[in-house]
């Protein structure tokens, strides 16, 4: 078959569609922000490869859980037109996808040095073990915490790619803590969403299994615990004046995000969340430059 560059270029747009490539650009600037606070000097090697690690383990956790939901999703009118389900992707694809996108991590992984290649099995596993939480319990949202809080975490290794002990002793530990209670708890409000169709199919969540009023008390609780674990994170590394203004802002809107959530404005409180993981990692960005 002739090489079509209009058709391999609507292929690529549907796969970078259907792993919501646009939800990895915004992961990248906690990861960057996590190894700047890291230490040793953040060079263009290790920022191409960190990035390349970030999109490939999205990127195969994305088609994973996509692969794996498939029967739930085809179930659920708020999933139905997901691409998988309307036929846009082929199980073919979304296994090359997955395949491409764990070839990218490890070859990255081993491109950052010793510990990163050690940790990307485990990293991999917790990506793509996520879809199955909420089969097996009512707390998925903390795995998905626990999946993104990798990427910070992560970051930070790589800096120190072959002394685990200063890798873990430089990370950015509230940075971590707080970007995995923020996932955990945008999820949860994401969640109610779903509380009716969760509850019909045995599938776990918060609101399903407890109510959609624990649910907005456990958001509330996760956002704002979070927001106080970025501020305190920017105030711990004795950054300038002009990020820590950016950071309370992060931090209020994130807040913001639960109080909405809790008022049933889910889609804005959800959405207000793509906000936060641009301006905490921007406070941190011009903080480090001594603004």
């Amino acid at each position: 078959m002739p090489f079509d560059p209009e058709v391999a270029g609507a292929t690529t747009l549907r796969i970078l569609r259907f792993i919501r490539v646009e939800h990895t650009i915004f992961t990248l600037p906690m990861a960057y922000a996590a190894a700047i606070l890291a230490g040793n000097h953040l060079d263009l090697w290790k920022a191409v490869f960190i990035g390349l690690a970030v999109f490939g383990l999205r990127t195969a956790g994305m088609a994973w859980n996509n692969i794996v939901d498939f029967p739930i999703d085809k179930l659920n009118p708020r999933t139905q037109g997901r691409m998988l389900v309307t036929g846009k992707v082929t199980f073919r694809e979304a296994y090359a996808t997955f395949a491409a996108g764990a070839a990218v991590f490890f070859a990255s992984a081993t491109a950052l040095g010793l510990w990163p290649l050690l940790l990307a099995a485990p990293y991999l596993a917790v990506a793509v073990t996520y879809p199955y939480a909420k089969r097996l319990h009512c707390f998925p949202h903390f795995h998905l915490g626990l999946v993104y809080a990798l990427v910070p975490l992560g970051a930070s290794i790589a800096m120190y790619p072959d002394d685990i002990a200063a890798a873990l002793a430089h990370t950015p530990r509230m940075l971590v803590a707080a970007a995995a209670l923020w996932v955990a708890g945008f999820d949860v409000v994401y969640s109610k969403g779903d509380v009716e169709f969760d509850r019909k199919f045995g599938l776990g969540s918060i609101a399903a299994c407890f109510g959609v009023k624990a649910a907005d008390a456990a958001a509330v609780v996760l956002l704002t615990l979070s927001a106080a674990l970025y501020v305190a994170n920017y105030l711990a590394y004795g950054l300038g004046p002009l990020g820590l203004l950016v950071t309370l802002i992060g931090a209020g809107v994130e807040v913001a995000s639960a109080v909405l959530g809790a008022l049933g404005r889910v889609g804005l409180g959800f959405n207000l969340n793509l906000a936060v993981g641009i301006l905490i990692p921007t406070g941190i960005f011009i903080g480090v430059l001594g603004i």
